[in-house]
């Protein structure tokens, strides 16, 4: 009876793995198929311009949609705290002046949970209905997520940086860019599975 038993557990076990196991392989693979690989051209604006620390382009890049007045004022967040305004501003070469107007630094937020909390103070003080969100392609669904789950009423339009590693070279032929997916993609059902278990999770 008992090895019967034994058994019957020992089956569901594996079932159960074999279905946990199936369901993240084809949620990394919605995951990834998801995840943009070209630069987007926005033919739209917003209030305000978010970019999310990170990658070296990432700044750059929001600061080009500054300029190009697709949004009214920049939010950097998750500077680090040593690096000084002075060494980010250097970034905008001749943008000195719409530094120093329109750029808002952020140097609480240490993950992506900090970024999208200072992302939803940012907009309240402004009143912004309206943000476009830059970050790394493959850091984009999970900063959508946490910055959604924060400001649930304000417009996100989101802006991928694509890395020409990941632009160039099929995932999987590298082994150092399937494994930033893999672990990227975990965060990322961590961080959904807690928005949905504790709604109220600061």
């Amino acid at each position: 009876m008992l090895t019967g038993l034994a058994r019957w557990i020992g089956y569901l076990t594996m079932t159960a793995t074999a279905v946990g196991l199936l369901a993240l392989s084809a949620g990394f693979a919605w995951y990834v198929w998801q995840i943009q690989n070209e630069e987007v051209r926005l033919d739209r604006t917003a209030d305000g311009i978010v970019v999310l620390t990170g990658a070296a382009s990432r700044i750059p890049d929001a600061i080009d949609l500054l300029a190009s007045q697709r949004g009214r004022r920049l939010l950097i967040t998750g500077v680090h705290r040593t690096t000084s305004a002075r060494e980010i501003a250097s970034l905008m070469l001749l943008n000195e002046r719409l530094f120093a107007c329109c750029v808002d630094l952020d140097r609480s937020a240490l993950n992506t949970v900090g970024n999208a909390l200072e992302t939803k103070r940012w907009a309240r003080e402004r009143g912004f209905t309206s943000l476009i969100i830059v970050t790394s392609n493959w850091h984009m669904p999970r900063a959508m997520a946490e910055i959604a789950h924060q400001i649930p009423d304000v417009a996100l339009i989101p802006f991928p940086v694509v890395s020409e590693k990941i632009k160039s070279e099929p995932w999987w032929s590298h082994a150092a860019t399937a494994r930033l997916l893999l672990a990227e993609y975990l965060k990322y059902v961590v961080a959904v599975a807690r928005m949905h278990l504790d709604p109220d999770f600061i």
